[in-house]
């Protein structure tokens, strides 16, 4: 049996040929993901990015390194993890929620980071504005506009007065909303009740507090918040107050409806810029988004389980309803 042998000078050849044949981008790239917390939401803007990347040709175990960590809703360890993932030179950081965002963003000024679902990244001082920061950070924010909010409040619970929100006051996105609905609410003739909540365990004591002095609970995507949610389901249920949601994967949980970001596109779309980098595009160049698409979820029989009947239209009108 024979076998064939070329040259070294052919060899390498072959070789050079085969290096300028193959993209840039399929030489090994690694990815470094962090959330504040775990939970369905920031999971399914991970998953999403995953997803984006994988679309692009970047496989993990193949031409991708992915690393991923959660810090367990404490600001300390995303400080960090956001050390560690520095000593790491990854290819980017991805910064899921604002505080993961703020550790990472505090701790490189070289390492590309792209943060996502983080409310206002300009009042968390991620970027000076929502055009291209010419720094090394861009990223999607899960805005929503308020005023839909309160549209949506209205058409869950008509006449409320009195809206309860339970919020974390160290976490700068719900600050942001908490403001905003300040001003907001007494143009449709309805004040804020607030219940801070800066731990996970203190969510079910904050919306006990709220029991009596309020006609709704409203929440927006607040980590603490939103990992706790079944404490807050508990007193809706219990007390008979209704709970009206940003993020949608509250309504599976009890909450009677949010109008919110779908967070695996919400992925996707960071993704999608994660994608631009590595393939050598500067963070800095590429502007800050948000994500358009919203859907209306409704979940008929928490609204039986805290009192109100939902109109068959408005259930009707939903993107999912949980039965």
């Amino acid at each position: 049996m024979s076998s064939l042998k070329l040259p070294l000078a052919a060899l390498a050849g072959l070789s050079l040929c085969a290096a300028l044949a193959a993209p840039a981008f399929a030489q090994q790239k690694s990815v470094a993901v962090t959330a504040i917390v775990e939970h369905p939401a920031l999971d399914s803007v991970r998953d999403g990015v995953k997803e984006a990347l994988a679309k692009a040709g970047f496989d993990e175990g193949k031409n991708l390194k992915w690393q991923y960590q959660s810090a367990q809703g404490n600001t300390g360890t995303a400080a960090q993890i956001a050390r560690k993932f520095i000593g790491d030179r990854p290819d980017a950081i991805v910064a899921i929620a604002t505080p993961s965002a703020q550790a990472v963003v505090a701790a490189t000024k070289q390492i590309p980071v792209v943060f996502s679902a983080v409310t206002d990244p300009v009042a968390a001082q991620l970027v000076p504005s929502m055009a291209a920061s010419g720094t090394n950070v861009t990223g999607v924010s899960d805005a929503l506009e308020l005023d839909r909010q309160v549209e949506l409040i209205g058409k869950v619970v008509p006449g409320a007065k009195r809206i309860g929100m339970v919020y974390n006051p160290g976490e700068a996105n719900s600050v942001v909303v908490v403001e905003r609905l300040r001003e907001l609410l007494p143009k449709s003739g309805m004040s804020l009740v607030e219940a801070a909540a800066p731990r996970t365990v203190d969510v079910g004591s904050a919306a006990r507090s709220l029991i009596g002095k309020v006609d709704v609970i409203y929440t927006n995507t607040d980590n603490n918040v939103v990992s706790a949610y079944e404490a807050l389901v508990k007193v809706g249920n219990d007390a008979k107050i209704p709970l009206v949601a940003a993020d949608t994967d509250s309504v599976k949980r009890g909450a009677i409806a949010a109008l919110g970001v779908d967070y695996r596109a919400l992925g996707v779309q960071t993704g999608e810029i994660v994608v631009r980098i590595l393939k050598g595009e500067k963070p800095g160049d590429i502007p800050s988004e948000t994500s358009a698409k919203l859907e209306l979820h409704v979940n008929p029989g928490a609204a039986k389980r805290q009192g109100v009947t939902l109109p068959e239209e408005f259930v009707k009108s939903a993107a999912q309803v949980v039965e």
